[in-house]
């Protein structure tokens, strides 16, 4: 086995290597949202026994004080998730790299790698917590070295020919770029998600304040049963709920809702739930009036998207359907024509 030969299998093993460790890093990140998302389910159901339990002895003073203590232990508990979620030890090497991608994400280095809009991205795309960016961090990071080492094994480690730094070169910067662009995708996708799901988030809030629903009961229903409903702005919702659990304010727990998703619909509805949760007062006649708007404004876009397809589809017809309908049509009598021109031509001679 020649240097060569020996160097592109160090490489090979090393990046083998880089993948377990990216794997395994990922899979713990995982492990502990499920057990954080499952933990706040608990918890969520805990609080709502307590408040019922509250409700049904609201006649005895001393029932009331008991029931106002066990709300009060439901809200520490919850007001801290992750203590709970994440008090097993990890693993030391886990926890070293946390730590070191907590330092460099504080370092300059880390702010231009992980930049304002990244950081806007990965909460566009639900990942809101400091792992996630030290997770990308170490991405972008990774894609930067292995990919150029990749392409320059696929070369033979031949720095001399003439396209060897442009393909270096171009495999560092898609390196660099890839995890971003995925990101990208995804918070495009959530994105078109959200205005989807908004016009049945104004509805099913209007419902069930008609109900009698106070305004953190039909946040928390949402949450809970209509997550297929509103995949997107109900784990946005319980994210809120969370942070509203752990201490903050309704508009500093909402407030990140308005401000990532640049829509301004959503703007105004969190608005107004702000508004109710600061002042009260009756909201089913201004929701349904919203909700009347935001179909309205979906139907024309609706139909700005049909209008857009006929003017698509005509180039397409133009392209396919036109050929074959002009040799329909036409090719009998071209055909006759030239029948016809060479029996003259014939009879000529």
């Amino acid at each position: 086995m020649d240097a060569f030969s020996l160097a592109a299998f160090a490489l090979a093993c090393a990046a083998l290597a880089s993948l377990l460790a990216g794997a395994m890093l990922w899979k713990r990140h995982m492990a502990g949202r499920r057990s954080a998302r499952m933990l706040a389910d608990v918890l969520d159901q805990r609080a709502s026994q307590a408040a019922a339990m509250r409700t049904a002895s609201s006649a005895n003073a001393g029932s009331n004080a008991n029931s106002t203590a066990t709300g009060t232990a439901d809200r520490t508990t919850r007001g801290n998730p992750d203590n709970s979620a994440q008090g097993a030890s990890p693993h030391p090497l886990l926890e070293r790299a946390s730590r070191a991608g907590m330092r460099w994400l504080d370092s300059p280095l880390g702010r231009h790698v992980v930049a304002d809009e990244d950081r806007r991205l990965l909460e566009q795309c639900g990942f809101v917590d400091a792992r996630a960016r030290r997770l990308f961090l170490f991405a972008r990071l990774g894609g930067a070295l292995l990919l150029p080492l990749a392409a320059l094994a696929l070369m033979g480690f031949d720095l001399h020919g003439p396209r060897a730094p442009a393909i270096v070169v171009i495999a560092l910067l898609a390196g660099f770029m890839l995890p971003k662009i995925a990101v990208q995708r995804r918070a495009t996708a959530r994105r078109a998600a959200v205005v989807d799901e908004l016009p049945m988030l104004v509805d099913l809030l209007r419902l069930l304040q008609g109900v009698g629903l106070s305004l953190d009961q039909s946040l928390q229903v949402m949450v809970n049963d209509f997550r297929d409903v509103l995949p997107v702005l109900s784990g946005e919702l319980a994210i809120a709920q969370r942070q509203a659990a752990a201490g903050r304010t309704r508009e500093q727990s909402l407030q990140r809702l308005a401000s990532s998703y640049a829509n301004e619909d959503l703007r105004a509805v969190v608005r107004l739930l702000i508004q109710v949760d600061r002042h009260g007062g009756a909201v089913q006649e201004p929701l349904s009036q919203f909700g009347d708007r935001l179909r309205e404004a979906r139907r024309s876009m609706l139909r700005e998207r049909i209008g857009r397809l006929t003017v698509k589809m005509t180039g397409v017809m133009v392209v396919t359907l036109l050929p074959a309908l002009l040799i329909v049509t036409a090719g009998p009598g071209v055909l006759a024509v030239v029948h016809s021109l060479a029996a003259s031509a014939a009879v000529h001679r």
